[in-house]
């Protein structure tokens, strides 16, 4: 967006007008030596055309690589329309919509995007955004804490099989609140969490347990199964989901085998394959849904819709948990902001390819993961780490260190994955690709011919 500065001639007028001679003097209760002085080192400013000239030709650097990592980062297509619509000045400088008579069209839009995401989820409620996927996990736990009334512990049960990032985020989030995250190991077979070793926890007391749904290896998890034994032992279900996967798979709201399982109760996650770009990482936006009976524990705000005195449609905020709001003491979250833009960016992308479009998209890219792994497993030396059914991205495990594979595909424009041995290093040279419906057949055969020709014959000593 454009900006305008004031001219000396405004500042001066300003500051006339409130009996000063100078901006310093409004700072003189300041003393000198803990004044910034002037930033000597920094060189002149560049004009527009100079800094966007400079900006096109490091883009350029980084050429047109097809990009095979995944991650809870995707390359998705995003319809043209999306941003055109999202970076108008109505949505590109709104931020929270306090005063709701000029507000309107922003409220609006919120309100439509919580009953497309509790369409998605079949959920009962979902609040207008969090600040990613990471600390939605966080806000989960604080829920679940706060919200289990059978529960006497502060205790979580949470998989690594969920995102490392997701993990390190939530355990220092919630680890000074008294607040314990128990870790359940990942079966070396399936890639899901360790059925085993949870079954070692029944009876015990804990708030909640986390499904993620696919969970960080693209596999899924048996979640009818994990949610009625965690009903069973007195524990909420948290679940961590993919929303593009959403769109064909059982949805979390529909959890549970048994009639009575009520299905999740919290469900969070990143929102970034739902229209934002991958954009060297950000700004993305969390999302959360819960049931009726945990509204009130909610963080973030929700929007709802009324009548006004004439019978026309209003939108308002409904709910705001936050202390700005309330008193400190009841605040369910400390939260002083939303990701607005990126929430306008995934309604407008969710409306234009509805239900049957998203469906369209996971299912190209659970296609195209397929066809990708099929061909990297026809390489000597590449193998397929677990047997689980899995969603859009799936473990490899190379003969070679993965960091040098990656690097040397790298260099002839091939994003060949991320690479696991830093946190699964019990995988050994494992590396989680992955194909979006951006890959094409094209690419995903260079991918494999260039890792083949990387990798060479075996030699066995």
């Amino acid at each position: 967006m454009p900006f305008i500065p004031h001219t000396e001639e405004e500042v001066q007028q300003m500051l006339a007008a409130i009996g000063v001679d100078s901006i310093a003097q409004l700072f003189d209760e300041i003393p000198p030596e803990l004044r910034a002085r002037e930033l000597s080192g920094i060189p002149l400013g560049l004009s527009e055309m100079d800094v966007g000239t400079l900006a096109k030709a490091r883009a350029r650097r980084d050429g047109q690589a097809a990009c095979f990592i995944g991650a809870g980062a995707y390359d998705h297509h995003i319809p043209a329309a999306v941003w055109e619509l999202t970076t108008r000045g109505e949505y590109y400088s709104a931020y929270t919509p306090y005063q709701a008579e000029a507000s309107q069209g922003t409220l609006q839009l919120l309100y439509e995007y919580q009953s497309m995401m509790t369409a998605l989820m079949d959920m009962d409620v979902s609040n207008a955004s969090l600040y990613d996927g990471a600390s939605a996990v966080a806000e989960a736990v604080l829920m679940a804490v706060r919200g289990n009334r059978k529960s006497k512990s502060s205790r979580i049960l949470l998989p690594r099989t969920l995102h490392p990032a997701y993990r390190k985020v939530a355990q220092t989030i919630v680890r000074n609140q008294g607040i314990e995250l128990v870790e359940v190991p990942v079966d070396a077979r399936s890639g899901q969490l360790d059925r085993a070793v949870l079954e070692t926890h029944a009876g015990a007391d804990f708030a909640a347990l986390v499904i993620p749904q696919p969970n960080f290896f693209g596999v899924l998890e048996p979640v009818d199964e994990l949610t009625d034994w965690a009903h069973a032992n007195g524990m909420l279900v948290i679940g961590v989901v993919n929303p593009l996967a959403m769109a064909v798979l059982k949805p979390p709201g529909q959890w549970g085998r048994n009639e009575n399982s009520g299905g999740a109760d919290i469900v969070v996650g990143e929102g970034q394959p739902l229209g934002a770009p991958l954009s060297s990482g950000g700004p993305y936006f969390g999302f959360m849904c819960c049931s009726d009976k945990l509204v009130r524990q909610m963080p973030g705000r929700i929007i709802g819709k009324t009548v006004d005195l004439d019978g026309k449609p209003g939108y308002v905020l409904t709910l705001q948990a936050r202390e700005q709001h309330i008193r400190r003491s009841k605040a369910t979250s400390n939260i002083c902001t939303n990701q607005g833009l990126l929430v306008t960016a995934a309604t407008i992308h969710m409306s234009l390819l509805g239900a049957e479009g998203l469906a369209r998209v996971a299912a190209t890219c659970h296609q195209n993961t397929n066809s990708l792994v099929q061909q990297l497993t026809a390489i000597d030396g590449v193998d397929a780490v677990f047997d689980g059914p899995a969603f859009h991205e799936r473990v490899i495990r190379l003969r070679v260190p993965v960091g040098e594979a990656l690097k040397a595909l790298a260099e002839q424009d091939v994003l060949g994955g991320f690479d696991l041995s830093q946190d699964y290093p019990e995988l050994g040279q494992s590396l989680l690709v992955c194909a979006t419906e951006m890959r094409t057949s094209e690419e995903i055969e260079n991918y494999a011919a260039k890792l083949a020709q990387f990798m060479g014959p075996r030699v066995d000593s």
